[in-house]
């Protein structure tokens, strides 16, 4: 089964996620009529031509006007995350398949993640930083470690889900805030679903997956962290907005106990003079949670997956469906 297909996406990611590999893999199943282009200048005979699109960031939106031009497509590969911005209602009523990479993503922030939530249970940052600003040795003050340690997670969105698999790995029990969660499923994990309030009050570290919408914007805020328990870790791969980050300045300030391995911000990254940089009870890294540089290959490599179990029929794995975009992370 040969379909017709066209790249269209950011020129400058392209070849991060579609490489030769990838490249050779998708045209076993469509040809591909010329380069990958940007949104705005797709050709209107490749597109009208166009069975399948295959994108990542920067892709085209498919609105009205576009699907319009692409009479003949039915099935969207984006190699990226979330699709939000690119599928619209009309992609729905046209009976578009789309799949994207978004749980690929989500396996890579986990992996960091996971090395993140380790290193706190033993307090690792906290020594490196405390030995460097006294230029001594720093002893050792117990450490909770991983055995029994409560490890809560907010939201189990693809990426708290993923992180909560590979905790399974580890003696931690794993505990977890989310109003939309199957408990058949969080069981399946063997995570304890909990209040946020109990969560943030009895956990080791607490690590946050949670997407940034309207109604969790902020929702991290100064009674929460003050609320963590002694020596406790607050870990964010997720978005800097879901913290009040005025708030958390100042608990960090009045609790040099607790700890914050922050590898968001909002803005990102934060300016020049900001207490992120100076307090000694925060580490920030620059978003390095998910794929980058050759991880992204991952990306292309599970899209061009997507394409063979389509033409051979086969449930898509990756499949994204109006009914459950609307809380994934």
């Amino acid at each position: 089964m040969t379909l017709n297909g066209i790249y269209a996406m950011d020129p400058a990611r392209f070849e991060e996620v579609y490489g030769p590999d990838e490249r050779a893999a998708i045209e076993r199943y469509v040809t591909v009529p010329g380069p990958n282009r940007p949104a705005g200048h797709l050709l209107p005979d490749q597109l009208a031509a166009a069975q399948v699109l295959i994108t990542g960031w920067g892709a085209p939106r498919l609105d009205a006007d576009l699907l319009a031009s692409a009479p003949r497509l039915e099935l969207v590969l984006y190699g990226a995350g979330s699709v939000r911005d690119v599928v619209t209602a009309d992609s729905w009523e046209r009976g578009l398949r789309v799949t994207a990479a978004g749980s690929v993503i989500a396996d890579c922030v986990a992996e960091f993640t996971l090395a993140q939530i380790l290193f706190g249970l033993k307090h690792g940052w906290r020594y490196v930083l405390r030995a460097r600003a006294t230029r001594a040795p720093v002893p050792r003050r117990g450490e909770p470690g991983t055995e029994g340690s409560v490890v809560g997670l907010v939201s189990l969105g693809a990426a708290g889900r993923a992180t909560a698999r590979l905790l399974a790995r580890h003696p931690v029990r794993v505990h977890a805030y989310d109003p939309y969660a199957d408990p058949a499923e969080a069981a399946a994990l063997g995570v304890r679903l909990t209040g946020l309030d109990e969560l943030f009050a009895t956990s080791d570290v607490v690590s946050l997956h949670t997407p940034l919408l309207p109604e969790t914007h902020g929702m991290v805020d100064g009674p929460l962290l003050e609320s963590m328990k002694p020596d406790a870790t607050l870990v964010n791969t997720a978005r800097g907005g879901l913290i009040n980050e005025a708030e958390l300045i100042a608990v960090a300030a009045r609790r040099p106990d607790l700890f914050f391995a922050l590898d968001v911000t909002d803005p990102e990254p934060p300016p020049a003079g900001s207490p992120f940089f100076s307090l000694e009870n925060i580490v920030l890294t620059p978003h390095l949670a998910g794929n980058l540089g050759p991880e992204r290959r991952r990306l292309g490599r599970a899209m061009a997956e997507e394409l063979a179990r389509y033409t051979r029929g086969q449930q898509l794995r990756h499949e994204v469906t109006a009914d459950r975009m609307e809380f994934a992370a």
